[in-house]
């Protein structure tokens, strides 16, 4: 199955991605992607839903992705909690890619 949806945690150095089929099911989990290979990995997929965290380099990667025919969806730090899973993994980059994905198809408008 392809991926129909991806999240990216946003960092300095490291991001964490997460990217799930039409079922819901994880196809591609990377919790370190080196800034450097962020933008080959994104470009070697098929145009799909990627959602993410408002912030300034939030705006650089959707503009870079939009090139590759991917959707955007930029949502606020405080959407994202309430999809975060709690509990066994509790709050770390991976945990708020998955959220991302979760959040992103809900919000009604692309950035």
């Amino acid at each position: 199955m392809a991926i129909i949806t991806i999240g990216i945690d946003l960092a300095k150095n490291v991001f964490a991605v997460h990217g799930v089929n039409e079922s819901g099911k994880a196809e591609l989990v990377r919790p370190e992607v080196p800034r450097a290979k962020l933008l080959e990995l994104i470009a070697n997929l098929p145009p799909c839903l990627i959602g993410m965290e408002a912030c300034s380099g939030a705006h650089h990667w959707a503009r870079e992705f939009i090139k590759f025919g991917h959707s955007i969806r930029l949502m606020a730090p405080k959407f994202v909690a309430p999809y975060r899973m709690s509990g066994k993994r509790g709050k770390n980059d991976a945990a708020d890619a998955a959220a991302k994905v979760r959040g992103a198809p809900l919000l009604a408008r692309p950035a």
